[in-house]
């Protein structure tokens, strides 16, 4: 998750990431790439994670309203697409407001060391400024869930980075659902993109949604690869400096001028 909405009003574009996930943008130096993008390097509740039996279940499930969607706003921030939607997620007595959700591929976290061809975040912040993220994996099937296949049949139309079109209906009833029944996993890890905030609650459907093929190819031809690597168990150092300390991560310019 991360992604934070950054639409320039009124417009049919929308500004592109400056990250990215391969080269001199790619995780590893994503802490040279600007001043506030320290915890990507140094916090120790970093996501995604693996998910296993460490990781306890909520002890009760969320309570999602989303009304109807008759037309959304879809997104190519060049790193993901992304879907604003309105909605509230009421979960621990507090109710938080959905900002928009968006996809990973592959998974970015993984159930007991097993990934998925696709993640999807709900990201709900509250009006104290707390996050949740509602995590959901996708696996290759027959079936597809309504939703991703909607999308699917749009996505090419926002296949150039910065382009924005307008959905039809959306059908969440499935998402919805799934959330509500099925175990989820809890922790307190991070943004998976820069500024990597830790602080973010995360709620990880254990089940995988299905995704037909030809759904997941149109997803994954414009998404391409946008997963951060599997960080540690909450609490433990982070990987990049635990690289640098045994000396393996000689290539990692941690030191390197950022940009403002």
């Amino acid at each position: 998750m991360g992604h934070l909405h950054r639409r320039a009003a009124k417009s049919h574009t929308v500004e592109v990431s400056k990250f990215g996930y391969s080269g001199p943008v790619g995780p590893l130096l994503w802490p040279t790439l600007a001043k506030e993008n320290s915890a990507c390097e140094k916090g120790d509740h970093q996501s995604p994670i693996n998910i296993d039996s460490n990781i306890k279940r909520a002890t009760s499930p969320p309570k999602i309203n989303i009304a109807k969607i008759d037309h959304a706003e879809f997104e190519n921030l060049g790193t993901t697409v992304e879907v604003i939607a309105n909605g509230t997620t009421e979960f621990g007595n507090k109710t938080f407001n959905l900002q928009q959700f968006h996809f990973h591929s592959p998974s970015e976290h993984r159930i007991n060391e097993e990934y998925f061809p696709l993640e999807m975040h709900m990201v709900h912040q509250s009006t104290d400024g707390n996050f949740v993220v509602l995590g959901l994996l996708f696996d290759v099937s027959d079936l597809s869930t309504p939703l991703l296949s909607e999308l699917a049949n749009e996505i090419s139309k926002i296949s150039t980075p910065g382009s924005v079109t307008e959905t039809g209906p959306l059908d969440m009833a499935a998402i919805i659902k799934h959330l509500e029944t099925t175990p989820l996993r809890q922790y307190s890890g991070s943004l998976t993109t820069p500024p990597c905030k830790e602080g973010i609650t995360f709620l990880i459907a254990e089940q995988a949604l299905p995704i037909n093929p030809a759904s997941f190819n149109s997803m994954k031809k414009v998404l391409k690869f946008n997963s951060r690597y599997t960080q540690g168990s909450p609490g433990e150092p982070n990987l990049i400096e635990q690289a640098l300390k045994s000396g393996e991560g000689e290539g990692v310019v941690v030191n390197a001028p950022v940009s403002t």
